[in-house]
């Protein structure tokens, strides 16, 4: 019993392997707008939003990502509401 504990703990870490290293982001990668920048261009943030829905791997998870966030700020901004007192 002692040796069979060891044993499967170095069977299940073999078996999981090492995890892929993230990969960097080509082309666009160096031109992916901050969440700010996306938040005030409200045209590029309504492309990028059709974009993401159609074409996600392509666009990728961080700009799709921000393009969200941006979504949101903008969605909870601030603004005159009538109905605020």
């Amino acid at each position: 019993m002692n040796k069979l504990m060891p044993l499967l703990l170095v069977v299940a870490l073999a078996a999981c392997g090492q995890s892929e290293a993230p990969q960097a982001v080509t082309g666009r990668g160096a031109s992916i707008p901050t969440v700010e920048e996306l938040a005030s261009n409200p045209e590029q943030l309504k492309e990028l939003r059709q974009q993401c829905k159609t074409d996600r791997p392509q666009l990728g998870d961080v700009l799709c990502n921000r393009v969200a966030e941006a979504t949101r700020q903008r969605f909870h901004r601030r603004s005159k509401n009538p109905y605020e007192s």
